[in-house]
């Protein structure tokens, strides 16, 4: 099986993690001290902050809040857009407002190409010297590293386990397709007495499920789970493209409905958080918001399963979500606030703490080791990436736009019953390949 060198990384990088974090003061005293804002000139300095992360939101803003106690020269304004809202739309739109942001995000190689321009080299930071091996690939260009890594995601399939329990369902047999369809038909079969209104909740309102995270278990084997194979690739040939929809077609048919009108929030805290359905395909990002809804249930009965795709049976993706990077148009002395921020946030005792145990994170960072990852989630991700069962998240290689606004919309058409499959696939193509001239 082909792995990504940084999977291994992560392995290194948490492999000690045995330390519980309950109980341990955020004090300032406990900053790293590497952190030097430039607020001994008695200047205010201001940073505007446009991220997509929903689901740390008031962590990150509480985290915020820490770093400008200790640092009461900074001032720092974050503006949260994603979930449900499209984060791309929106940051193009505040660039051609005139309101650019000082630090934002950028999904990987084909965004880094977007915005280049405006993207500072970040070579010198504590962060980036930290980063894992190769998280760092997709945003460097010429010897320079215009990004950050946010933490390492994976995803498959979440699911209740007493409700598995419930219905007779070994979660450890499911590996295969045809086990996986037989199970979610033992559910659909026994939803009254379970309790559920069905099997899953499969939000194909929100392309990005479908053309980003789905899509990509499909994708991955044939640009050999490289994010920069998918990136210099002329076209895409779907290899696997009967999985896929084979795969699409058991979400969409035990799901409740009607998919098309289903959206993240409704998928996660009112269907899967509330116990009405079994299974959602989602990933380790969304604990705290189910821990919000229910702390008993997020700690005790989500379990992961992977999304079964011939030849990586046991496997989940594993991958970088996104990347922090400095707008370098911003001036000298906002420039290096952001830089002092994003390095304090990921190598400060202060910020360390509060990545694995306030957002969950599974660090993309060394320094880690003696953190344990903090909820049961991320550790079952971390457990199979430590096994090296895992496959790559190659859509950030995709072009600009493309997996929502091809792929996903050609899968909405599809499940509306306006296009065949085949023209998923015909659609799909036609516009990575019209991109990539």
């Amino acid at each position: 099986m082909k792995r990504n060198k940084f999977y291994s990384g992560i392995a290194t990088a948490l492999l000690a993690s045995t330390v519980a974090l309950a109980g341990c003061s955020f004090g300032s005293d406990e900053s790293s001290g590497d952190s030097d804002t430039g607020g001994s000139s008695g200047e205010s300095v201001t940073v505007d902050v446009f991220q997509f992360k929903v689901e740390f939101k008031e962590q990150f803003e509480e985290l915020v809040s820490k770093y400008e106690e200790e640092n009461p020269d900074v001032n720092i304004n974050v503006k949260t857009v994603g979930g449900g809202n499209d984060y791309g739309a929106s940051l193009k739109t505040s660039f051609s407002s005139g309101e650019e942001p000082d630090i934002f995000n950028v999904g990987g190689p084909t965004d880094v190409d977007e915005y280049e321009s405006y993207l500072a080299d970040l070579s010198d930071t504590a962060a980036a010297d930290a980063a894992l091996e190769g998280t760092l690939t997709g945003v460097s260009r010429d010897d320079k590293v215009l990004g950050l890594p946010f933490n390492q995601e994976g995803y498959g399939l979440l699911y209740n386990k007493q409700v598995f329990e419930e219905a007779g369902i070994n979660p450890d047999e499911i590996t295969t397709f045809e086990a996986l369809e037989e199970a979610v038909q033992t559910l659909d079969s026994q939803k009254d007495e379970l309790g559920i209104d069905a099997p899953f909740a499969f939000p194909a309102k929100e392309k990005w499920v479908m053309g980003n995270h789905l899509a990509n278990a499909y994708l991955a084997d044939e640009f050999n789970h490289s994010v920069m194979e998918a990136y210099e690739a002329d076209t895409v040939e779907f290899a696997m493209g009967d999985q896929m929809k084979r795969f699409t077609d058991l979400q969409n048919k035990y799901s409740v409905q009607p998919t098309l009108s289903l959206d993240y929030s409704q998928q996660v805290e009112e269907n899967f958080s509330l116990g009405k359905v079994a299974l959602i395909q989602q990933g380790n990002w969304v604990y705290n918001t189910i821990e919000s809804m229910d702390p008993e249930f997020a700690q005790n009965n989500v379990g992961l399963l992977p999304i079964p795709v011939e030849g990586y049976e046991g496997s989940i993706p594993v991958g970088v979500p996104n990347y922090w990077v400095v707008n370098k148009e911003s001036g000298d002395e906002v420039v290096q606030a952001s830089k002092d921020f994003l390095d304090w946030m990921y190598t400060s005792d202060t910020g360390k703490k509060f990545v694995t145990e306030e957002f969950k994170f599974i660090p993309a960072y060394e320094g880690y080791e003696d953190l344990e990852i903090a909820d049961p989630i991320s550790q079952e991700i971390y457990n199979y990436a430590k096994e090296g069962n895992t496959l790559g998240w190659v859509f950030l290689g995709a072009p600009t736009g493309w997996t929502e606004g091809a792929l996903g919309v050609a899968m909405q058409e599809y499940i509306a019953g306006d296009i065949t499959w085949d023209e998923v696939e015909q659609k799909a193509t036609q516009a990575w390949e019209e991109s990539r001239q």
